[in-house]
């Protein structure tokens, strides 16, 4: 079972950047596909972006396209989420989440069997 844990979160200005972490403590997490989601209050939980396992093929939603970047490095075990041009609408808790069994949706919560703790965001006006 990999556990994950989140970093990189903070208080930062609109307009700012910030890079998220996600550690797994998997030694295959080259073969996990991985994916960033978000939770703002009073809100369902909801897709930002995906890299797969295998081709390292990435989606993003319409919403951070163009903003934000999602990497892997295998070799550390890691996951990023570069965040740029951040706006108040980004604040919200973001996880990290894994799956060995990808069937392709990855905008589904439930395609993913691991999640981190979260780490949270906020981006002041």
């Amino acid at each position: 079972q990999v556990q994950l844990v989140e970093s990189g979160g903070g208080l930062v200005q609109a307009g700012g950047s910030l890079r998220l972490s996600c550690a797994a403590s998997e030694r295959s997490f080259s073969t996990y596909t991985m994916g960033w989601f978000r939770q703002a209050p009073g809100k369902e939980r909801e897709f930002v972006s995906v890299i797969t396992s295998s081709s390292g093929t990435t989606y993003y939603a319409d919403s951070v396209k163009g903003r934000f970047t999602i990497s892997r490095d295998n070799a550390k075990n890691t996951l990023y989420l570069r965040m740029n041009d951040l706006k108040p609408e980004d604040t919200a808790v973001y996880y990290c989440a894994a799956t060995l069994w990808y069937s392709g949706h990855y905008y589904r919560s439930d395609e993913y069997r691991y999640w981190g703790q979260g780490t949270q965001v906020t981006v002041s006006s």
